[in-house]
């Protein structure tokens, strides 16, 4: 009989944080249907006044604790580098007049191609007010973030193909290192247009990243050999060696038999490809051979780039209890000691004028599938803030020393 190895499912509820939770719920009167997070215990960490929205009685098998991330910038790319072992204590402004017409000049230079907008704006909006100009001339939208210091760029696929796209936002970012501009990242939003006409942001976006410049958690699993996996855009933004990235993007690749729903009436949502992909990767941690084992880091986005920034509380609302719906189809796939861990890369504050990135308690939640709580004995509480969710995957890979090491060179 073949041996067992360890899995691990690291899956982050993109701006979900606890207080963004207690938030949404206290615009919403109506019931939620949140069952499986009720039983791992999500009930049990948010404040007491919101606890009579979950399920009582639950959580017995389950390890659930609110943290709090100890970098300086709630920020994606902050947030999930410090699951992984990196603390980040930089501060990051962001650019309200868009950047120098020295750097767009070079940039157009560079990508030959004119530019144009380069103000600060949301996603969708920067996108829906400047769509019919840049699918007319082929120039790509530039426009800075409202919560992150980054530049981003919007191009239609059928106007600039996704290969053109990323290149775009390398040279972007990399002009913004060579002129010292303090980015953190440059971003190509891509995106299509539905058959009613309607704009849809699509998983072929791309990040070009600021390198990390140290070792992580990821890369400790990788040279141990540890079949490592990143879904969705967690290899954007922890930019490290993967064994497999998964990016999924066409209807054809979701499973009918998984039953898995786009909850955006347009189907503007890109969960159902993580999900879709992170199951692909749990079903290979079996069927192919991983000798010492399978760590897959996966993100479910629409909750920030779908319904928190458009400030969208059913929205969002409806998005985590399809999430709690697909808990199940994943812990399915875990065999006894097998690890799922839960969590948030930072929270939504809700303000009058746009949805913005908050530093707030996170959940921690971990179930090892056939033990209780104390997780078969790995230790919870050892490293702070979001590190110790990495702590308790190298743990269970047998990396604990080496793990703390990067944590506590900090």
């Amino acid at each position: 009989m073949k041996k067992k190895t360890p899995v691990a499912l690291l899956m982050v509820i993109d701006a979900v944080g606890l207080s963004t939770v207690e938030y949404l719920l206290s615009r919403y009167p109506e019931k939620v249907k949140i069952s499986n997070l009720s039983k791992l215990g999500l009930g049990n960490i948010v404040l007491p006044q919101y606890k009579k929205r979950f399920m009582p009685g639950f959580a017995a098998k389950s390890y659930a604790a609110r943290v709090t991330q100890v970098s300086a910038t709630a920020d994606s790319l902050v947030g999930h580098r410090e699951m992984v072992g990196i603390i980040d204590n930089r501060t990051y402004d962001l650019f309200q007049g868009g950047f120098s017409k020295k750097y767009i000049s070079e940039l157009e230079r560079r990508i030959g191609r004119k530019t144009f907008y380069n103000k600060m704006a949301g996603g969708m909006e920067a996108i829906e007010l400047n769509a019919a100009k840049h699918e007319r001339t082929g120039m790509p939208i530039v426009y800075a973030s409202k919560c992150d210091p980054l530049i981003q760029l919007a191009m239609n696929e059928a106007v600039i193909p996704v290969g053109e796209q990323h290149k775009i936002a390398d040279i972007a970012f990399a002009l913004g290192m060579e002129m010292k501009i303090p980015i953190t990242r440059a971003i190509a939003r891509s995106y299509i247009r539905s058959a009613g006409g309607e704009i849809v942001r699509t998983s072929n976006r791309h990040d070009s990243v600021l390198p990390i410049g140290r070792e992580t958690l990821v890369d400790i699993l990788y040279k141990r050999a540890v079949w490592t996996v990143a879904v969705g855009k967690t290899s954007d933004l922890v930019n490290t060696a993967y064994h497999e990235r998964i990016k999924l993007s066409k209807e054809i690749f979701i499973d009918p038999a998984l039953g898995l729903k786009f909850v955006h009436p347009k189907k503007k949502d890109t969960n159902p490809f993580s999900v879709q992909g992170a199951i692909n990767a749990l079903e290979c941690a079996r069927a192919l051979y991983r000798p010492k084992g399978t760590f897959i880091f996966a993100n479910l986005v629409d909750t920030d780039s779908v319904y928190g920034h458009t400030r969208d509380v059913k929205g969002a609302i409806n998005s985590i209890e399809e999430i709690d719906r697909l808990l199940p189809l994943m812990e399915s796939r875990l065999d006894k000691g097998d690890l799922m861990i839960i969590t948030a890369d930072h929270g939504m504050e809700h303000r009058a004028d746009y949805g913005y990135h908050s530093n707030e308690p996170l959940p921690f939640i971990a179930l090892r599938k056939g033990y209780g709580r104390d997780l078969g004995g790995l230790k919870t509480g050892v490293c702070p803030g979001l590190t110790d969710i990495g702590h308790l995957v190298a743990q269970l890979f047998g990396v604990r020393k080496e793990y703390l090491e990067i944590v506590r060179g900090f």
